[in-house]
């Protein structure tokens, strides 16, 4: 059982899932990581049943707020075919079949993500809780039969903040090919599951890969972060006359050319260029390189909100670089997958970037995460991809 100090049941009240250490006032008996605890408010009134994180600083992520229920596999097998549910629009979607089934604490399991690539399934298992419920969770999965195999990608950074070791490897199944083909709007990716970004691809900018097809301003473009070449190939398909794509990995590269070659996308328009993207673009600067179109879509700068500061520093200066790089009329599509980034904050960060650089500049749309990914009121951390679409105007 955990005793929260004076006051501190309010966001617990309002069904927020994290409980912080700073709210705990007493810890009863010796719960072991990722068990099953009673919360209490500090009049001793009953509040929720979390999952004990002992070395993180969330100390607790609520599971349920109902006092007659159970957390168990039962429990667990309710929530995963839940969410599993939630997301048969995509599963019945004959132009898309790879798509996220469990997004943690928006499907009320926390610190557990499970993608879908055709017939396999990848999970992370991101805290004590989900950990603990590890084998629970891959029983009923594997008890569905409505996939090939169950993949771990748990070879994360924010499992050493619970005090967990990276994990990777096959859990259910067959292992997975080198490389998978995915279908997504007309196009087709090959995805590598065990050593890829992410769970293998970046399936929350399915939307906006989408959006760049439908809306492209045409002329020449700067894909920055390019990775396995989600918007290289959205714009070359869409009639770019020439995309320059860079990373600082070769083999993301290569998978990006692996990736035109797939969907019979001319080569010739592609320009891959492999090195650091901050002085990259500080070096097509100095040359008097401009664009129609910069893509900035960079890795996680600021999980937490403490590293805010510094990363808005780092993305102040790729998005001035890229005003700079931009012929008038031109557009930018700049993102943020930091959690630590607000949406507002991001907005106070392009608009510095674009007084410093000297343009003018309107926000033409705001993008997001796809429905898959879904935002819940009572969790407004599950937003974390910020995107915003600008047009650069001729000075007055």
């Amino acid at each position: 059982m955990i005793r929260l100090k004076p006051g501190r049941e309010r966001s617990v009240l309002q069904r927020h899932p994290w409980i912080f250490s700073g709210s705990v006032a007493e810890v009863s008996g010796d719960p072991q990581p990722g068990e099953t605890v009673d919360v209490h408010a500090h009049d001793g009134a009953w509040l929720a049943k979390a999952a004990y994180s002992p070395q993180s600083q969330i100390r607790a992520r609520i599971w349920t707020w109902q006092s007659d229920e159970e957390v168990d596999e039962s429990f667990l097998a309710r929530r995963l075919d839940e969410a599993i549910q939630a997301r048969v629009d995509l599963a019945v979607e004959p132009e898309v079949d790879a798509y996220r089934e469990v997004y943690a604490e928006s499907d009320r399991l926390p610190g557990l993500i499970i993608d879908r690539y055709g017939s396999f399934r990848v999970l992370q298992l991101l805290n004590a809780g989900a950990e603990r419920w590890r084998d629970a969770i891959v029983s009923h999965l594997a008890s569905r039969r409505d996939c090939e195999a169950l993949y771990e990608r748990s070879d994360v950074d924010v499992r050493a903040l619970e005090g967990l070791q990276a994990r990777k490897g096959l859990l259910w199944g067959r292992e997975p090919p080198e490389s998978l083909i995915v279908h997504e709007h007309g196009m087709r990716y090959h995805v590598d599951l065990v050593s890829g970004h992410k769970t293998g691809f970046y399936l929350d900018q399915r939307d906006n890969r989408r959006y760049l097809r439908q809306h492209f301003p045409g002329g020449e473009v700067l894909d920055a972060f390019c990775y396995s070449g989600g918007f290289t190939l959205a714009a070359l398909a869409a009639g770019a006359e020439n995309v320059l794509a860079i990373d600082a990995s070769q083999p993301s590269l290569e998978l990006a050319q692996r990736n035109v070659e797939l969907n019979d996308l001319l080569q010739e328009r592609c320009e891959w260029l492999q090195g650091d993207v901050f002085q990259e673009l500080r070096t097509l600067r100095d040359r008097g390189r401009s664009f129609d179109v910069v893509i900035l879509d960079p890795p996680r700068f600021a999980p937490t909100a403490s590293q805010a500061q510094k990363a808005s520093r780092g993305y102040k200066d790729i998005n001035l670089l890229a005003f700079k790089l931009l012929r008038p009329g031109g557009t930018l599509i700049s993102y943020s997958c930091s959690g630590g980034i607000s949406p507002d904050l991001f907005r106070k960060i392009i608009a510095g970037a674009a007084l410093d650089a000297g343009v003018r500049a309107s926000i033409l749309a705001w993008q997001s995460q796809p429905h898959d990914h879904p935002v819940v009121f009572n969790f407004p951390e599950g937003r974390y991809l910020k995107g915003l679409i600008c047009r650069v105007h001729p000075i007055d």
